[in-house]
């Protein structure tokens, strides 16, 4: 599934330069917010979330609404980086 950014969000901006999907995290009006058709919880990239490592107040959770598999998530992956390799 897509991780989310819940209200405890402080806007400190650890999340952003490390997510390597482009522009699946992003500032929003009063915190920063990820795209769910972009996230791939790192799959493809590293074997855990990178938003989840560096946030210091554990505001980046897996979000219900957007279940997927490790399947799905590689094909989301292969999809926003056509022609490259997952790692």
């Amino acid at each position: 599934m897509a991780y989310k950014i819940t209200e405890e969000c402080i806007s400190c901006g650890a999340c952003e330069p490390e997510c390597d999907v482009n522009q699946a995290i992003r500032e929003g009006d009063s915190m920063y917010v990820i795209d769910a058709a972009k996230c791939t919880e790192c799959v493809g990239n590293y074997e855990t979330p990178k938003c989840v490592e560096v946030c210091p107040v554990d505001c980046c959770v897996p979000d219900p609404a957007n279940k997927e598999t490790k399947e799905q998530l590689l094909a989301k992956w292969k999809k926003l980086h056509p022609g490259q390799t997952p790692k």
